[in-house]
């Protein structure tokens, strides 16, 4: 065993450097679910920046150094804290932010969001099945992202208003009416978020032919 140590530990070495910088430092996350179309297909694996925020020991909800505050609009990696999965969401409140929903429209400090550009099309529900849904561009408090309703759906399209407390987060999935999110888990404590996603890194259709989606090759997300 020590001679084979010693032979591989060249290789030992770049793994263990490996695995602290996928653990600590950057990570992928591929995306199974469509709770954050339009922005995030399924099927798309996106770069994860685990240092935007804190600086964890790795393997652990640890924080060892604060490195930068969550802003809203970002997509952000996160444990829930209902189950412990791992989920990706819009980060739509910080702490202070008071946050409600009225008939699908979110407000946020009591100002509507705007809602730019809407569009009819038809979205995958999973098992072969579609659904009619309404894309736009929707824009608050500085930030303007893809969002999409799902009007044939029953979903939870009001709630609050509500204000998320000190070191507490809100999210919502871009996919408003087939997302759990903020709305049924409730908020989430900064040592649960993971990281800031940035980038898709590849992507395939994993609902169709399971071809590379080239167009979605590093693309920056929104």
């Amino acid at each position: 065993m020590q001679t084979w140590i010693k032979t591989n530990r060249s290789f030992i070495l770049f793994l263990c450097c490996f695995g602290f910088f996928r653990l600590a430092v950057a990570d992928w996350n591929p995306i199974p679910s469509g709770s954050m179309r339009p922005t995030l297909l399924e099927g798309d694996v996106v770069l994860v920046n685990r240092l935007a925020y804190d600086f964890k020991l790795p393997l652990t909800d640890v924080v060892v150094a604060p490195l930068g505050e969550p802003q809203r609009g970002d997509v952000v990696t996160f444990t829930s804290p209902k189950d412990g999965v791992r989920m990706i969401k819009r980060l739509v409140a910080v702490p202070g932010d008071v946050v409600e929903m009225r008939n699908a429209v979110l407000y946020l400090n009591g100002a509507a969001s705007e809602y730019l550009a809407p569009v009819a099309v038809t979205e995958p529900l999973g098992g072969g099945q579609t659904t009619a849904a309404i894309q736009a561009r929707e824009r608050v408090a500085g930030h303007e992202r893809a969002v999409q309703v799902l009007p044939e759906l029953n979903a939870l399209r009001s709630f609050g208003p509500v204000r998320v407390p000190p070191g507490q987060y809100f999210f919502l999935g871009d996919n408003r009416d087939n997302s759990a999110d903020s709305r049924f888990f409730g908020m989430v404590p900064r040592h649960l978020l993971i990281g800031l996603a940035h980038h898709v890194l590849v992507s395939a259709d994993i609902l169709g032919n399971w071809m590379p989606r080239w167009d979605r090759l590093v693309q920056v997300i929104q």
